[in-house]
C-alpha cells in the first residue's frame, strides 16, 4: 500500500498549507449568497474573487474570501448550526467557535467553515471591525466609511472596492496579486488611484514596487 495521505511536495507553500490544515472545496459565489443572504447581516466578497469580478480577467482561486462584521459572528453561528462548524484562525492556530468558546480568539481575523473534521473547508470568512456601524480598515485605523462607499454591487452580490482589495494584496505581492494589480490598475479612476498610492506609502513602505507603476 502507498503512503496515506499521499505525499505532497512540501516545498510548495500551498501543499504545506494543505498538509497542515486540510483540503478546501470552496463555495461558489451563488452558494455563498444562498448561505449568507438568509442570515440578514451585511456581507461582501473580498480578495481574488472581488478583484476578478471587477477586472473580468479569470484566474484560479484557492479559496473564497467572504467578509462580514466581526460583531455578527453569533448570527453566523446560529444560522449554520447543524450544517457547518465554525473555526477561528489566529496566528496559525485553529480552534472551534462553539458553546464552549463562543467568541473568536482576540487575535483571529477570520473564521473557516466546514461540515465536520473529515470534510473540506468551504469558506474563509474575514471578520471586519466596524466603527459605529461603518466599515473600518483592519490595517489602517484612521480609515472608516459607510459600507456602501467601500463596496459595489453586481447581481445582488456586494464586492469590496478594487483599490481596497489591492491595498490588502500589497502586503505580500504574490503572482496572483501581480495578476490582479495589472488587470485592475488600468480600470481605476484618479480618485481610487490616489487613495491606493497614499495607502501604500503610509501603511506599507515608500519604496513599494507597485508605486512606480501607478499612473500620476
Amino acid at each position: 500500500m502507498g503512503e496515506w495521505p499521499p505525499a505532497l511536495d512540501v516545498s510548495d507553500e500551498h501543499a504545506r498549507f494543505l498538509r497542515l490544515y486540510g483540503p478546501w472545496q470552496s463555495f461558489t459565489i451563488p452558494e455563498v449568497k444562498a448561505l449568507f443572504d438568509p442570515i440578514g447581516i451585511p456581507w461582501w466578497i473580498a480578495g481574488g474573487h472581488a478583484a476578478e469580478a471587477f477586472h473580468q480577467s479569470p484566474r484560479e482561486h484557492e479559496d473564497i474570501d467572504v467578509s462580514m462584521f466581526r460583531k455578527h459572528v453569533p448570527q453566523l453561528r446560529t444560522a449554520v448550526e447543524g450544517r457547518y462548524h465554525v473555526w477561528c484562525v489566529g496566528h496559525g492556530a485553529l480552534r472551534p467557535v462553539n458553546d464552549d468558546f463562543p467568541e473568536p480568539a482576540a487575535d483571529a481575523d477570520q473564521v473557516w467553515l466546514r461540515a465536520h473534521a473529515l470534510a473540506p473547508w468551504r469558506a474563509d470568512v474575514l471578520l471586519n471591525p466596524d466603527r459605529d456601524g461603518d466599515w473600518l480598515s483592519r490595517r489602517d485605523g484612521a480609515f472608516s466609511a459607510p459600507l456602501d462607499q467601500v463596496t459595489w454591487l453586481r447581481d445582488g452580490v456586494r464586492y469590496l472596492n478594487p483599490e481596497i482589495v489591492l491595498a490588502f494584496k500589497a502586503k505580500r505581492v504574490r503572482p496572483k496579486d501581480e495578476h490582479d494589480f495589472a488587470a485592475i490598475i488600468p480600470r481605476l479612476d484618479a480618485v481610487a488611484l490616489a487613495w491606493l498610492k497614499d495607502y501604500i506609502v503610509r501603511c506599507e513602505r515608500p519604496d513599494h514596487p507597485w508605486l512606480g507603476r501607478l499612473r500620476p
